[in-house]
């Protein structure tokens, strides 16, 4: 299949970005990717979970395999024989945007923790921001999962008369305690390394032992325990003899594989770039749109049609807030579906389940009008 046309850079943002919850930014960069030709009626905007970059599908302008590649390009999902699909990487990522790990001019040094208590409205008001430094059109689609999907809304109620369709995946108006526990496990794993140095490690001396912890803990929330029984059982890795002195190493098929995980993030993320990114997950709720009501912050949108899909093994945004989202736009007058996947691969389905959640997608897609498919 050919690959589509493609493009990507960095933008910079003129002036102050001022942020949510105080403090602000000058000279911002965002970095960005795009698939397929661009028109005044075709723009998909897509924002992404916590980890990934805005390269999430190969094109002409970079050939390798992005992180939703099955989703993007000719005769796919987001189909770039008509679709345009632009990318943006989170404000307080460490893949091109700006933040923690970025130098901060004033001092030409890391921002670290110095960097402005970040939002997910703060990185909606950058790819706002991105969109107008790079003249691009209103989009028609405005996508996200997971953290995404949270961006999503959080775009959707500052720029209301920019985001006529969503499609909000895996993901809800906030984090339930349970989502939160975890995430603030995986923050004081990197706090208890010694290395972490209060956020003020060295580029090569990075909290290892803390992001190695806390990527298996959220490998362990990404997928359910049925996926685990079915590909590990209580197998042991190939080779194991049991020792004359108990070592507590690494036994079992589910312990390495969290290990390979774990090898592959480290020095991939910066510490400080996931810790903000994961507060501002926790932080993020929609009633605070609406005077501490979800339901009179959703009121302000203009959305016409809402895609809202879970996963029924999803344990960090599980089934009934999905139903919960999903009532809560269609109350608005949108047309909403919300679709429940019985998928065993838990809330990382939209990155493994490319065959159920695909064709969901897809079709929500072909049920919007504005863009000219002759």
């Amino acid at each position: 299949m050919a690959l589509a046309p493609g493009a990507k850079g960095r933008v910079r943002l003129t002036g102050l970005l001022e942020f949510y919850r105080g403090g602000g930014l000058r000279d911002v960069e965002i970095a960005w990717e795009r698939w397929g030709e661009l028109r005044d009626d075709n723009l998909v905007l897509i924002f992404t979970g916590l980890s990934p970059s805005a390269h999430a599908a190969a094109s002409s302008a970079d050939e390798t395999p992005g992180w939703w590649e099955a989703m993007i390009g000719p005769g796919k999902p987001f189909d770039t024989n008509h679709w345009c699909v632009v990318c943006m990487n989170s404000l307080g990522s460490c893949f091109g945007s700006t933040g923690p790990a970025s130098v901060n001019p004033a001092t030409g040094e890391r921002y670290r923790l110095d960097f402005p208590t970040l939002a997910l409205e703060d990185v909606a008001r950058a790819a706002r921001g991105a969109l107008r430094a790079l003249d691009y059109p209103a989009p028609q689609v405005v996508c996200g999962p997971s953290l995404g999907g949270m961006s999503a809304l959080a775009f959707a109620l500052q720029f209301p008369e920019l985001a006529p369709n969503l499609m909000l995946l895996s993901t809800a108006m906030r984090a339930r305690p349970f989502a939160i526990a975890i995430r603030s496990m995986q923050r004081e794993a990197i706090r208890s390394d010694p290395a972490w140095q209060g956020g003020q490690y060295a580029p090569d001396a990075e909290p290892v032992a803390g992001m190695r912890l806390a990527r298996k803990i959220g490998m362990l929330s990404y997928r359910s325990p049925e996926e685990w029984c079915e590909r590990f059982g209580n197998e042991r890795v190939p080779g194991y003899q049991p020792g004359s002195v108990m070592d507590f190493g690494i036994e079992f098929q589910i312990e390495s594989y969290l290990e390979a995980h774990a090898e592959r993030f480290v020095g991939s993320f910066d510490a400080n770039c996931y810790m903000y990114l994961s507060h501002a997950m926790d932080a993020f709720d929609v009633a605070e749109h609406g005077g501490g009501d979800a339901n009179r912050a959703l009121a302000t949108l203009q959305v016409e049609r809402a895609l809202v899909v879970g996963v029924e093994s999803d344990f960090l945004f599980p089934p009934d807030q999905q139903r919960v989202l999903g009532a809560a736009l269609g109350a608005t007058g949108a047309s909403t579906t919300t679709t429940l996947l019985d998928s065993p691969q838990g809330h990382d389905s939209f990155l493994a389940d490319h065959a159920r959640f695909g064709p969901v997608m897809g079709s929500f897609l072909e049920t919007i009008p504005a863009c000219d498919r002759s």
